[in-house]
């Protein structure tokens, strides 16, 4: 049975870089594909509709090229359609692809996709399901949520430094909040500086803030800040890099199917921002999901 194939490409990705090899990917894909039609977009309601009348002609697989954005939208899209969702990276995170064990060059990623296309090899993955979207990596609420949220409001300086000045400005202004978490078995109260709710490990460009999780186990994997002062966590931040940070007192982890966060308003207004996958889910309360099986990944076995 033939193999019809779509190619998403987000130019913008990676400063560029997806538009930059976008023939070349393109040329490594077709000879393992009956049909492959090449979507470029530039903004997320034009990708949307190239993907929608891409599957009405037949769509079995989708591959995005770009990065955790990307990607985003590539499984908001395949979830709900059921095709299969292929990666090549080419953002300056790539986070669910480093859980997929694609390779981090995307012109290797693509030879690799293309030997998983011709062999028909596939995996299913479990998602995360917020009200409004699905999620495939981190859902993050708290300070790290809250530095991803002042970085995309930032248009000086570029690339990573932009992370660390909205690091150094979130840990002036922010406290831990009281919260309450609700989980399939228990409710937490609870002070808490960042609560991060993992289906896949990584966050924030390769950040293992939820080593342990899976996306095949039917559940997440949660970490838990909890109320550290600026120096705690400054020394804490570090360590986040290599998973050293769940050995830390101020750190807690569990796993649960579904866990809903509620954080009140301080009474300066700021309310607790939460985001997925590196998107905006708005402000909590939040509940998240885990649906197991609810993505077909185009990818080598781990």
């Amino acid at each position: 049975m033939g193999v019809n194939a779509a190619l998403a490409v987000h130019p913008a990705s990676g400063h560029g870089a997806a538009a930059r090899i976008a023939e070349a990917v393109a040329d490594r894909l077709r000879p393992a594909v009956d049909r492959l039609d090449v979507l470029v977009a530039t903004s997320v309601e034009e990708s949307r509709a190239l993907m929608r009348s891409s599957h009405t002609e037949g769509l079995d697989v989708l591959v995005v090229l770009g990065g955790d954005g990307a990607a985003h939208q590539g499984v908001q899209f395949c979830a709900d359609h059921d095709v299969a969702l292929g990666l090549v990276p080419s953002g300056t995170g790539n986070d669910l692809a480093r859980a997929l064990g694609t390779p981090p060059d995307a012109l290797q990623a693509a030879d690799a996709l293309a030997a998983a296309l011709r062999t028909g090899t596939r995996r299913r993955l479990d998602l995360g399901r917020t009200a409004d979207a699905w999620f495939a990596t981190v859902l993050c609420s708290g300070f790290d949520a809250a530095v991803n949220a002042r970085a995309n409001n930032l248009h000086w300086p570029t690339g990573p430094r932009r992370y660390d000045v909205a690091i150094l400005a979130e840990l002036a202004a922010f406290t831990p909040r009281p919260i309450t978490l609700r989980t399939d078995e228990q409710t937490l109260e609870l002070d808490a500086t960042l609560v991060a709710v993992g289906n896949t490990p990584y966050y924030g460009g390769g950040v293992p803030i939820c080593p342990r999780a899976t996306p095949d186990d039917g559940l997440f994997d949660v970490t838990i800040i909890g109320a550290a002062g600026r120096l705690q966590l400054l020394r804490l931040l570090p360590g986040l890099r290599t998973g050293a940070h769940l050995g830390h007192p101020a750190v807690r982890t569990l796993r649960t199917r579904t866990l809903a966060i509620d954080a009140p308003g301080t009474p300066d207004g700021r309310d607790w921002p939460a985001y997925a996958d590196g998107e905006s889910q708005g402000t909590t309360p939040v509940t998240a999901t885990c649906v197991p099986g609810a993505l077909t990944v185009v990818a080598p076995l781990p």
